[in-house]
């Protein structure tokens, strides 16, 4: 089972690197929909954020060249706009994690996940492309959920995607939400907080990854 799960992280990453860097325009519309999806969680954990703190959310929008904004009321605002970050990386280490689990969590996570879109793209709507993508993403996950077996391989590969992408624009994707933070915890510039995030982000992967090969070591 712990060679099963190398292998599945080697594929999975080869596949991701191939797509990327050497697959050209067919890799760029391949991976189009998943970028969209890092958006969304970026998106979502500042929706989190606000909910956890006692705010609410008004509306969540993810545009077609992967920027997107979420309007809150309420709520602790710095925790919103970490939201955003470090919570997006949470939510990708928790795909990965659930996918290199392999067991029966893994279809339930993936219709909660699916319903989440879902749920986003009606209740908290703000544009008819984020309904549409959120809407086709959704019933592709549920899709993959109920009809097939590769939903372990799916969450893996949309977990790691999501947190290499966080790691590889982390000084280009958070840098409003940094600047904002920025005003707020005056004590440090926004550099400072840049690089601390980042080093959250990377701990929460490093830990992950080890507690992931410790559960499939200790059963095999």
């Amino acid at each position: 089972m712990k060679n099963n799960l190398f292998i599945r992280l080697l594929v999975i990453v080869k596949i991701y690197i191939l797509l990327n860097y050497f697959g050209g325009e067919i890799g760029h519309k391949i991976m189009y929909p998943i970028n969209l999806l890092v958006t969304y969680l970026h998106e979502f954990g500042h929706a989190l954020g606000a909910l956890i703190t006692g705010g609410a959310v008004e509306r969540i929008q993810v545009n077609s060249d992967g920027s997107g904004f979420t309007m809150t009321a309420g709520g602790n605002r710095s925790v919103i706009l970490m939201g955003g970050y470090i919570g997006s990386a949470v939510l990708g280490n928790l795909l990965f994690y659930v996918g290199s689990r392999s067991g029966q969590l893994v279809k339930p996570f993936m219709l909660i996940l699916a319903s989440s879109m879902i749920f986003t793209s009606v209740y908290w709507y703000n544009s008819m492309f984020t309904t549409l993508f959120l809407l086709a993403f959704g019933i592709a996950m549920i899709l993959v959920a109920l009809k097939t077996s590769f939903g372990s391989e799916v969450l893996m590969f949309l977990g790691l995607a999501s947190i290499l992408y966080i790691i590889k624009d982390f000084n280009v994707g958070p840098s409003s939400d940094l600047e904002k933070y920025a005003e707020l915890m005056v004590f440090l510039p926004v550099v400072a907080w840049m690089y601390i995030w980042l080093f959250i982000v990377l701990i929460l992967t490093v830990m992950n990854l080890r507690f992931v090969y410790r559960l499939v070591q200790s059963r095999s």
